[in-house]
């Protein structure tokens, strides 16, 4: 009765059209929900593995991250180290250079007139006479292409030879020797003669209160004079060599201590590399071996 009032009454037909309506939107929004769960839960597992599968990747960046910054480091300080090491060996080279030039100038002037002087042998002489025997004519340099001539005494001294007891004629130094054998003294040509008298007089007083006076000669005696100083002796010739050895010496010290030292830096870049391959396969195994743990602690 209830079912035939429903079937005819209109009003219960829409309450049953809604009812149904109803049921079905809840339905529908039960399995929406649902979906939404499913697909949350599958996003979060598909982040998950995606995330533990990007672990070792993530690492394996770091690591290259810190090589690279290590890399570039490394290049800095070669880079800088070599420009270094470049200027230390142009300095050593320009040393060295420096120290052969002046190798060369001494020796053609200075060592070659100690080499070539054969008063190499020194004694004592007894001063016998110091007298002027004559006037010499010399030319001085008045300007550009002038020349005046003038005059200068010449002062020969004989001395005697304590060693052999010969009798010689004395010369100031090697120069005076080439320039005028017969006079113990030449002294620069210049206009005023009385100037030039009164030095050599000078120079004779000295030599007449002097008895003994040092003197170089010649061990073979085919010279018949002696000479009172050397232009270069033996302590010239060190003191003015000495200088062109330090240099020398510092600048071989140099570009050697340069090259030592690029040498253990080769080394010691050998022996890193040689760690870091005999390394490497381990930091790769580190990744796979934490993932293995992890993977074990999950099950």
């Amino acid at each position: 009765m209830a079912a035939s009032d429903c079937d005819c009454n209109p009003c219960c037909t829409c309450q049953g059209r809604l009812c149904d309506s109803r049921l079905s939107n809840q339905s529908v929004a039960s399995a929406l929900e649902r979906a939404g769960h499913s697909g949350a839960a599958g996003r979060m597992f598909l982040w998950a593995g995606t995330k533990g599968a990007q672990r070792p990747n993530e690492r394996r960046t770091i690591y290259q991250k810190i090589r690279e910054y290590d890399i570039l480091d490394k290049r800095k300080t070669v880079t800088a180290l070599k420009a270094g090491e470049d200027r230390a060996i142009l300095l050593g080279l320009s040393m060295i250079f420096f120290s052969v030039m002046m190798y060369f100038v001494l020796g053609i002037t200075m060592v070659r007139s100690y080499s070539d002087s054969v008063w190499t042998e020194e004694s004592s002489c007894t001063v016998l006479n110091s007298s002027i025997i004559a006037e010499i004519n010399c030319s001085y340099s008045c300007g550009a292409e002038c020349w005046k001539s003038s005059r200068y005494p010449c002062l020969q001294v004989y001395v005697s030879l304590n060693s052999s007891g010969r009798v010689l004629r004395l010369s100031h130094n090697e120069e005076a020797q080439e320039a005028n054998p017969e006079c113990f003294y030449v002294p620069k040509c210049r206009k005023d003669h009385a100037m030039m008298h009164t030095l050599v007089v000078n120079i004779s007083e000295r030599l007449k209160t002097q008895h003994q006076v040092p003197c170089y000669y010649d061990p073979a005696e085919q010279q018949d004079s002696v000479l009172l100083t050397r232009l270069y002796g033996s302590s010239a010739i060190f003191s003015s060599l000495l200088w062109p050895t330090c240099t020398l010496v510092m600048g071989m010290l140099i570009v050697a201590m340069v090259k030592l030292t690029q040498y253990l830096s080769i080394l010691c870049e050998q022996i890193s590399r040689i760690k870091r391959t005999g390394l490497s396969p381990l930091a790769d195994a580190l990744p796979s071996l934490d993932s293995a743990k992890k993977g074990n602690s999950m099950v």
